[in-house]
């Protein structure tokens, strides 16, 4: 079985991921979406919530798993015995940074990485940005699912 691992925080989870994910879904048996637990990181989901929340929406896809995992990528990798990530690059800076990371990973693990370069519709998305955007009134429709985007909107006015 063709295995591969779609890790990050998913702080929260938007289309650009999807979009990777789904793509991911359909050239390997099984997708495994691993919710980081970063202690070092102000989450506004808790990792519950972020995995609840992509388990909602990949609902549909009969090979998409979702866990949850502390530490390096690389060691849950070894222990799930899952042998590439899959990352998707929306800008240069991304494969910069990543292509350190896949080398990095590669000569610590012997794991694999495959960069996916994101659909250009989703190219400028982040987690960040669409905090951002609802904190001061915008709609982010069309750019993560309503689910979500209905949490985000309510999780904002409670810290408000």
């Amino acid at each position: 079985m063709r295995r591969v691992v779609c890790p990050g925080s998913f702080d929260p989870v938007t289309n650009g991921h999807l979009d990777i994910i789904s793509r991911a879904s359909s050239l390997y048996d099984e997708v495994v979406v691993a919710v980081l637990i970063n202690k070092n990181k102000k989450s506004l989901f808790t990792v519950d919530e972020r995995a609840n929340m992509i388990s909602e929406v990949t609902k549909g896809y009969g090979n998409v798993r979702v866990d949850k995992f502390y530490g390096l990528t690389v060691d849950y990798c070894k222990e799930q015995n899952i042998p590439v990530i899959v990352r998707g690059l929306r800008a240069v800076s991304d494969y910069e940074y990543e292509l350190q990371m896949a080398q990095m990973n590669h000569r610590i693990a012997g794991i694999e990485t495959l960069f996916m370069a994101t659909n250009p519709e989703y190219a400028f998305l982040s987690s960040s940005l669409m905090k951002e955007v609802v904190k001061f009134g915008g709609d982010i429709s069309g750019l993560v699912p309503d689910s979500v985007r209905d949490r985000l909107v309510d999780r904002l006015r409670e810290t408000d």
